[in-house]
């Protein structure tokens, strides 16, 4: 595949803008899909969901606590729920909820986290989610996804509509651009080739993806390497067949996450690989152990080289 980021007329959009368009989709044909939020209509862009399906939309107030029981207990009826808050609240004031109302009891609430990271930029870390696919990922029953574009979102929210079982998506704010790739089919637990190359592998998430495909451009553009990236969207299971491939050419692996380095897709990945004997050169890129420095989203990325430049220069290394 040769060019991996679309650069035609296809207009950038949020990919919460696409969750909200897919929900209404689904609402029209479905009165068992409820939204519950927790004072997120407006951030969630859920506006016209409510306008629309004014009967399918709970509002709980700011009690995410209460928005992981209330939707729990709608599931439990066989509601198709999707409980949306802030990522940063939702996974940590209501992980008890999570843990024993969703996860333990097998009540399939769609969880969805926006604002996710860094997206909240200079309202600093109180804001920020760099833990939550650590703390999800030690609770059984859970699917975790980070859709990279629109396209993924899309094809996650009618696949959690219909799984029975709990999943947590994680989106944030800005608009992404369209990955192009050949492979159009999605599933949980199956990442994404979104660029084919030999030198070495990218793995991102999320928002992650779009940096990593830049990198890889810049990377055969001046230096004549060519890198594989994959969208790995699926945190929670995550693909080992397809990590396994990727590991069995013994060329690099670099892991790019808008999530703390602990605990997350690195680690995840990390974790498999050693434990079946593979001994690839491997980086971690994400936020370290520190409180982050204040500024926009794009600001802190570059900072902690989630960039272009950040995952180039791994890379490079990486590659000697």
């Amino acid at each position: 595949m040769d060019v991996t980021i679309e650069k035609t007329a296809v207009v950038n959009r949020a990919n919460l803008e696409i969750f909200s368009e897919t929900l209404q989709q689904l609402a029209q044909n479905d009165r068992d899909i409820i939204v519950v939020t927790s004072d997120s209509r407006g951030s969630g862009k859920l506006v016209p969901f409510g306008q629309k399906f004014p009967e399918q939309i709970v509002e709980v107030g700011i009690a995410e606590q209460n928005l992981v029981g209330v939707s729990a207990g709608l599931a439990s009826t066989g509601k198709k729920v999707f409980a949306v808050s802030p990522a940063c609240f939702l996974t940590a004031r209501a992980l008890e909820q999570i843990k024993n109302d969703v996860a333990y009891s097998n009540n399939p609430v769609n969880l969805v986290g926006i604002s996710a990271g860094v997206s909240y930029g200079a309202l600093g870390s109180t804001h920020h989610s760099l833990h939550d696919f650590a703390v999800l990922r030690t609770i059984n029953n859970l699917i975790i996804v980070a859709p990279a574009d629109n396209f993924e979102t899309e094809q996650a929210i009618r696949l959690a509509a219909e799984t029975d079982l709990p999943v947590y998506l994680r989106f944030g704010k800005k608009s992404m651009p369209l990955l192009s790739t050949e492979e159009k089919t999605f599933e949980f637990g199956k990442g994404r080739i979104v660029r084919e190359g030999s030198d070495l592998t990218i793995i991102g998430t999320g928002e992650t993806v779009a940096p990593a495909l830049l990198a890889a451009e810049k990377l055969q553009k001046e230096f004549n390497i060519f890198a594989n990236v994959i969208s790995m969207h699926t945190i929670k299971p995550l693909d080992y067949r397809l990590l396994a491939d990727t590991a069995a050419t013994g060329k690099p692996i670099i892991t790019v996450e808008e999530h703390s380095i602990y605990g997350g897709l690195g680690e995840a990945c990390a974790s498999y690989l050693i434990q079946n004997n593979h001994h690839n050169r491997f980086k971690i890129i994400g936020i370290p152990d520190e409180y982050t420095v204040t500024g926009s989203q794009q600001e802190i990325f570059t900072h902690y080289g989630i960039s272009e430049e950040g995952i180039a220069g791994i890379a490079l290394e990486l590659c000697k």
